[in-house]
């Protein structure tokens, strides 16, 4: 708890950017959703949590504390979600659960999960997408990331390639095995069998924010790692240098040069 915390208390100064990158170049970059509605999906995320808009070129983003979620037109409305695929769900902090649940409940959105003992609960958005939300009364804004998390039928040797593909630092949180970067957490879970790939779903992707993205896609290259699209530049997104990787459980992974800062 005390972890969470300390976490808490640095993202809630990260408002308006990314925070400083690992030792790798790394830090949590985006979650890009592909649904149905979009406008619908965005409301949810600046009435509920407090995002904010902002803009990457033509791109447009809602920002939070330690990430930005960008919701995307679907060109065929996702059947399935998070839940079955190697996302399970996406957490943040947020500053009164008692509150966050009365606005859930308010916006017609159904729970998932309530822990009132741990003030916790995991909501349903639409296109089936679970967000756990975790009190943290120390909050300064109303909802910060903390984590993403994976399904796993081998946790330990997923985490390991997280260790060591973005340098992330091995830890745990409570019973489960995690990998920290700054801006939060990537948590692991174990799964009965391998679990949907996450592109085509409603939740695509997960993206990291990498400085010196070429230099990085090429140590990329030498070890081996899968691309699913190659390094490039986006003068239509404000010169955002962008590359597309898939982890060894099949998470969609978008490598981004040009958010932090923003």
């Amino acid at each position: 708890m005390r972890r969470l915390l300390v976490f808490a208390a640095s993202a809630a100064c990260l408002f308006a950017q990314l925070p400083a990158p690992n030792e790798s170049g790394v830090s949590m970059g985006h979650i890009h959703l592909m649904v149905a509605d979009p406008e619908a999906q965005k409301k949810l995320w600046v009435d509920l949590l407090g995002a904010e808009v902002t803009h990457a070129g033509s791109l447009e983003m809602l920002k939070l504390p330690g990430i930005f979620i960008i919701a995307g037109k679907a060109r065929t409305p996702p059947t399935e979600g998070t839940e079955g695929s190697t996302v399970n769900h996406v957490g943040f902090l947020v500053k009164s659960y008692a509150e966050m649940k009365a606005k859930v409940t308010a916006a017609g959105l159904t729970i998932a999960s309530d822990n009132a003992n741990g003030k916790q609960i995991i909501v349903n958005f639409p296109d089936k997408i679970r967000v756990e939300m975790t009190e943290d009364a120390t909050l300064k804004v109303p909802a910060a990331m903390h984590h993403i998390h994976l399904s796993s039928v081998d946790q330990e040797k997923l985490r390991a390639w997280y260790v060591k593909t973005f340098g992330m630092k091995p830890g745990t949180r409570g019973s489960f095995l995690a990998a920290m970067v700054p801006g939060g957490e990537v948590d692991f879970r174990k799964a009965q069998q391998p679990e949907a790939p996450t592109k085509g779903r409603s939740l695509d992707h997960i993206g990291f924010e990498v400085r010196n993205l070429a230099e990085f896609c090429k140590k990329l290259e030498a070890d081996g790692v899968t691309f699913d699209m190659a390094y490039r530049e986006m003068p239509q997104l404000d010169g955002l240098k962008i590359a597309f990787i898939i982890d060894p459980e099949g998470t969609r992974i978008e490598l981004t040069e040009g958010l932090a800062g923003r």
